[in-house]
Order: C-alpha cells, then structure tokens, then sequence
C-alpha cells in the first residue's frame, strides 16, 4: 500500500470517532406548542424563526424545534404538553391563557415561555409581572384593558349602534375577563348587550341562531378556538349583516371588519428573545413579563363595503393597514 494512500485511510479512521461523536450530540429542543393550525399562525410562527436566527439559532443546525399544533381544540393542550415532558425538551413555548396554564399544569421543572397571556397574574399564571416564580414567563396582551377602546372604535364606523352581541369561548379565562369588561363598558354607554359563549366549534351556529335580530353589531373575543374557525365566523356574520370587532389583524384577513390589539408577529419575536435567554441559561421566573408596545388598527373595506358601511376618511388615516 502506497505510503499517502495508508496515511490517508489512517486520518480517516481518526476522524470517523470524532464526526460520530458530533452527530449523537444532543441539540437543545424547543416544544412549540401551536395552538392553532400551522395555516392559521404562518407568519406568527415564521417571525418566532426568523428572530431565533437573529439570535444564532438555527433549526436542524444547534436547535431543533418540535412542532404540535391543537387546532384550536382545548383538550389536546395538556396531551400535548405531556409529549414534550416525554421528549425531555429544554423548553416549551406555548399561545393563549388555556395553553399556558394547562402546560404548567403538566410540569413545573420544563421552561416555559407564553405569548398572547390577557392577564398573567389574574389568571395565576405568574406571580408578578417584574419576577414571574416559578418556571413560567413571556408576554401579557392585557386584553381586557383594550377591550373598551376597540368598542369605541366600533361605534366610529357602525351609525345607530343600541345593541351590541359579545362572542366568545367561555372555557378561556382571559375571554371571559375581556367578555366582562366590553359588557361593563357597553352598558356605561347605554347599550344593549346580549351575550353569547361557545366552548368548541359545534356551537357556533346555535350561538349565531341565538342572535338573529338581537344585535348591531359584534365584538368577538379572539382566541384559538375562533381563530380556527374564522372563516367560518365571519361567513356566518356576514350573512347575518353583523359588523365585527376583533383584538387582531389574523382575525379580520378571514372577512372580520376591523381589529385593534398588539401585534401578534412581535409579539412572537419577543418570545423568541425570551427562548433564547433561557436557552443560554437564564430562570425563567426572574425574567420579567413583557407587555406589548406595538399596537394595530386594521379595517377590512371589502366587508365593510359587503355591509354597506362607509369608513370615514379620517378613520382609514388612522389605521396601520386597510385590507381591500
């Protein structure tokens, strides 16, 4: 055997140990609970991606991410959430207030980074905004807070507004607080109020039976479960000549009239700062609850032209994005 040839071989055999010892190292995991469909939360997610890059954190190259998706179903939350522990992950990012609790719920030891909380410490999610305990941080939306502002908005842009309808999953704690304080606030206006709660899709055209000629318009407290059957929502809203308000741009892409609230793909970004921190070593309760500080008008003027409503020319000045 020739001298290079030999020479060659033996520096492969040298190596060979060290390549197969670089494949079995363990990448740090992330368990991406999606509590929608991965449709439904396409930009959400691809900003959370993005913003790990940023950070240094490339999947499949030092990050592996595992998807699981609910599909807006409430009891897949705590199925999931025990996969991730069986997976061992090094943490878990988790969407909405029934995800959240249902997966610290599950384990106390796995990180755990939420986004699109209403109220945190309301909800007993955390402690406090500034130290969370525990193994729990991320971003509050405060909802219910902008609950009364996207009500007033509404009266803006729907003339002879008397009886407003108020929809949503009563099964979500933060929806049930945003359901309280727009009726609250409704009836400080002196307006009607009829309020109707869903708990999973089945109910939604019995809600929509039961407010046939009750309301002017409709302010639906976006969460997963509504999020999934958006199109089906706003079809139905539509039919029944009801305006809708959400807390969300996603919301109003499928046929909803306008939304106000945070943005939900910084708000995701965000986390994937909060992911990043406690994969470098941080606790996850000294690492202080954000709140968001980018906020969105959005106005659909197709459906508001399907419902014969004329958007002043001031309102559309004022919104960040106007769908045609």
């Amino acid at each position: 055997m020739k001298r290079r040839t030999f020479i060659t071989l033996l520096g492969g055999a040298a190596m060979w140990p060290i390549t197969a010892r670089a494949q079995q190292v363990k990448l740090p995991i992330i368990g991406f609970l999606g509590a929608n469909t991965p449709a439904a939360q396409l930009q959400w997610t691809a900003a959370f991606v993005q913003r790990l890059r940023e950070l240094g954190w490339i999947e499949g190259r030092n990050v592996a991410i595992e998807y699981r998706w609910a599909e807006g179903r409430t009891e897949r939350y705590t199925e999931i959430a025990k996969e991730f522990v069986r997976l061992n992950v090094d943490v878990i990012f988790t969407h909405g207030t029934p995800a959240t609790i249902l997966t610290k719920q599950t384990t106390s030891v796995i990180p755990i980074v939420f986004t699109v909380v209403g109220d945190p410490v309301g909800t007993g999610i955390v402690a406090s905004l500034a130290r969370p305990g525990g193994n729990v941080t991320g971003q509050s939306t405060v909802t219910p807070d902008l609950a009364a502002k996207r009500l007033e908005l509404l009266r803006h842009i729907v003339p002879r507004l008397d009886r407003v309808g108020i929809f949503g999953n009563i099964d979500n704690p933060t929806v049930v607080l945003e359901m309280d304080e727009v009726e609250a606030t409704a009836r400080k206006l002196g307006l009607e109020v009829v309020r109707i709660g869903i708990r999973q899709a089945e109910d939604i055209r019995s809600a929509f039976e039961a407010l046939r000629d009750r309301a002017d318009a409709l302010y639906i407290a976006g969460d997963p479960l509504v999020l999934t059957n958006g199109v089906r929502i706003n079809t139905l809203a539509a039919g029944a000549r009801l305006p809708t308000t959400y807390n969300a741009k996603e919301y109003v892409q499928t046929g909803g009239l306008m939304s106000y609230g945070p943005n939900y793909p910084h708000l995701y970004r965000r986390a994937a700062d909060h992911v990043d921190k406690i994969l470098r070593g941080a606790k996850p309760g000294e690492i202080p609850v954000e709140q968001p500080t980018k906020f969105d008008l959005i106005i659909n003027l197709t459906t508001a032209q399907a419902l014969g409503l004329t958007i002043p020319e001031s309102f559309l000045l004022r919104a960040d994005e106007v769908i045609e």
